[in-house]
């Protein structure tokens, strides 16, 4: 079975519908969307580590940007899966190779070719950029491919992405299945530009774009970047109609799983000073569905094809969920989860478990009705993976008030729903970090 994850950065939940996105929006027929996706962590790096690794940041170690995957790491995805024979590539924003922050000696790989010892197993086609944003901007740039050789690339970056992509499957010829990993950085913000960039004239159908009802009333640049926003994620909903259509052109359709998503949402400097990093569901919540021809040949999903999942489903749980459809057996170690079993038996994960970085070192849980989020005093979430003191910090009914407006960590009312929810809280860190913590 080929498998092609097609991964998006910063890209909101409710950025897929039909104004946005209409191709996704019309591939509900063949696919399975997931409504209660969330992030594990809403940081570009740790979120890749943790896709990479299947295991939370706490554990691969790669809690903050900026830190490097552990070469010596054999469980990878690529690498289970080379042994299991497949061929596995990888195109765009790498975000696992440098270290400039953190515990490691010192190397800034930004702007330069990721040796092969660093690339996580990827076997057969490379082409990346450890920080994509560095290297490029909306109108061009460059990456490096396996040979370390810099490829310079003109026209619309998730275009030119695309076409990378599209390439690599179209030639195509080996007896191996195939693995491929897309890592677009539409749409989140140019890091050197401050701002989010679309191509030219994309953003003037997005200009009178209702606003999300969690923005509205709330400090941030919402007003000022939110058009070119969605024009960036409806250009990548074309780049994703492509991926399919030259997938089926290829002959291939039927022996292939689809798999988009993204790594973390975007809330436009509404709740901290910068994009994610919270717990929020700006931040958390995750577009998320399979698509391809190879669903009707996995019983677990067959009967969920045309269909919605509602349980949840954490951005770690993808690991697992392409080593089981790949046939690969699933390390023990690993903290992710099948997704495939979630689907036979009818039910997610009973709630998702957060680890925050850089803004915070925060932890959170979702449930079916509660936000809840605890911090650790005076930290940014920058010097250790984790802690044995909390402070509550956040709490929102999200049945009452989905765009969660209204913080009732210190409404007294809640003082049983919190205590609930700060020994579930307690428990995971325990059974995730080994780590017998405190909430105050």
């Amino acid at each position: 079975m080929n498998i092609v994850l097609y991964f998006s950065d910063q890209q909101r939940y409710d950025t897929i519908n039909e104004d946005v996105t209409p191709n996704i929006f019309a591939m509900a027929d063949d696919s399975i969307f997931f409504d209660n996706a969330f992030t594990c962590q809403p940081v570009c790096g740790p979120a890749r580590a943790c896709i990479q690794t299947g295991e939370y940041a706490s554990r691969n170690k790669c809690y903050i940007n900026g830190i490097s995957m552990d070469k010596d790491n054999d469980d990878t995805l690529a690498k289970i899966l080379v042994r299991n024979g497949y061929n596995t590539s990888y195109i765009g924003k790498w975000h696992l190779a440098s270290d400039t922050a953190g515990f490691k000696p010192k190397s800034n790989l930004q702007k330069s070719a990721v040796p092969q010892e660093l690339r996580g197993g990827y076997n057969d086609y490379w082409l990346a950029a450890d920080c994509l944003e560095f290297t490029s901007d909306v109108h061009g740039g460059y990456m490096f491919d396996k040979d370390n050789n810099k490829i310079q690339f003109q026209g619309i970056r998730s275009d030119c992405i695309n076409d990378f992509a599209l390439d690599y499957i179209d030639r195509y010829d080996k007896d191996k299945p195939f693995f491929l990993m897309i890592s677009q950085l539409e749409p989140h913000h140019q890091n050197t530009a401050n701002s989010f960039q679309c191509a030219e004239g994309d953003d003037a159908q997005f200009i009178d774009a209702p606003y999300p009802a969690d923005l509205i009333g709330l400090k941030g640049n919402y007003k000022t970047e939110y058009a070119r926003y969605l024009a960036c994620c409806n250009r990548l909903d074309k780049n994703f109609a492509d991926i399919i259509q030259k997938i089926k052109d290829k002959g291939i359709w039927d022996d292939t799983v689809i798999i988009y998503t993204s790594d973390h949402g975007c809330h436009f400097k509404t709740r901290n000073m910068e994009y994610k990093r919270s717990a929020h569901e700006a931040s958390a919540h995750l577009p998320f569905l399979m698509t391809g021809g190879g669903l009707e040949k996995l019983s677990a999903a067959q009967k969920y094809i045309g269909k919605r999942f509602g349980g949840f489903v954490s951005l770690l749980d993808l690991t697992a969920t392409i080593l089981d459809i790949s046939g690969a057996e699933i390390p023990q170690r690993y903290q992710s989860k099948s997704i495939l079993p979630m689907l036979e038996s009818q039910k997610g994960r009973n709630h998702i478990f957060m680890q925050i970085s850089e803004s915070q070192l925060g932890r959170a849980i979702i449930t079916d009705k509660y936000t809840y989020s605890v911090k650790k005093p005076f930290s940014f979430g920058m010097e250790s993976a984790t802690s044995k003191l909390y402070r509550e910090d956040l709490l929102y009914d999200n049945t009452a008030d989905p765009a969660q407006h209204k913080n009732l960590i210190r409404n007294k009312k809640y003082k049983q729903i919190k205590k609930e929810l700060k020994k579930i809280l307690l428990a995971d860190i325990e059974e995730i970090e080994n780590v017998k913590a405190k909430i105050f």
